[in-house]
């Protein structure tokens, strides 16, 4: 650990150790919120190991929270899950070696470690930003989730100093950089207005899996960022369009 450290820039680990404090904040909030709202300890703290993954844990618990079914709370994590897929094609350079070593690196893929990989451009410093951060971010997660889960259980009403605010607070930071595009825009207010519309007529965890009813409205988004790159050349744009096509 100590050779990783040493082949990072001081301002990369100043970075790493303030997103892990953010998320040790946050990972406070979900332990606390987790348990106030009746579920046992080991329950958000077994998500926080075996799962690793923020956003899908808070969806998770949000939908049990709510009165919905474990096969919902999985489907609805998986479904957001899935964005990290592209995220390990992008990163697969850093995760080689025997397949214990992998297996643990893709424990350790996060939305993070990811983007701290993508800064890097020399293949030591891209495994080295991996390892840190990804590192990192598992041991403050955990140790917070528990620390959260233990204030929980003493606080009892996490409502009132507005934790529950959380959930929707980190689902919606996750999504706001991919509103930019209008064509997620589109898909998202559609997926918003069947999950609101079908809220009362479905059991809890369902709307948010209907709302998956958007994503024919998100287009193409590559071809569609093309063809609008440059408004006032259609020639070059609709070349671009063909190049994406093939």
């Amino acid at each position: 650990m100590r050779s990783l450290l040493r082949t990072l820039e001081h301002a990369t680990l100043r970075d790493i150790a303030l997103v892990s404090l953010a998320d040790a904040l946050v990972g406070a909030s979900f332990g606390a919120i987790s348990v106030s709202g009746g579920l046992p300890l080991w329950v958000p703290t077994a998500l926080s190991v075996l799962v690793f993954a923020g956003g899908s844990q808070f969806a998770a618990v949000g939908v049990v929270l709510s009165g919905g079914g474990a096969l919902a709370a999985v489907a609805t994590g998986l479904v957001l899950n899935a964005r990290l897929l592209p995220f390990g094609f992008a990163v697969a350079d850093v995760l080689q070696g025997p397949w214990w070593k992998r297996l643990c690196g893709a424990q350790l893929l996060t939305d993070e470690s990811a983007a701290f990989v993508l800064r890097q451009h020399e293949p030591r410093r891209r495994r080295a930003a991996f390892w840190v951060c990804g590192i990192s971010l598992f041991v403050v997660w955990n140790v917070a989730v528990l620390l959260g889960g233990l204030a929980g259980g003493l606080i009892g009403n996490t409502d009132a100093l507005g934790l529950d605010a959380a959930f929707p607070a980190v689902l919606l930071a996750l999504v706001l950089p991919s509103l930019a595009d209008r064509g997620t825009r589109t898909a998202a207010v559609v997926g918003a207005v069947v999950a609101v519309a079908a809220t009362p007529f479905v059991p809890a965890g369902l709307p948010v899996l209907l709302a998956l009813a958007g994503l024919p409205f998100a287009g193409r988004p590559g071809v569609r960022a093309d063809a609008e790159a440059a408004p006032g050349e259609p020639e070059l744009a609709a070349a671009a369009v063909k190049e994406d096509v093939r």
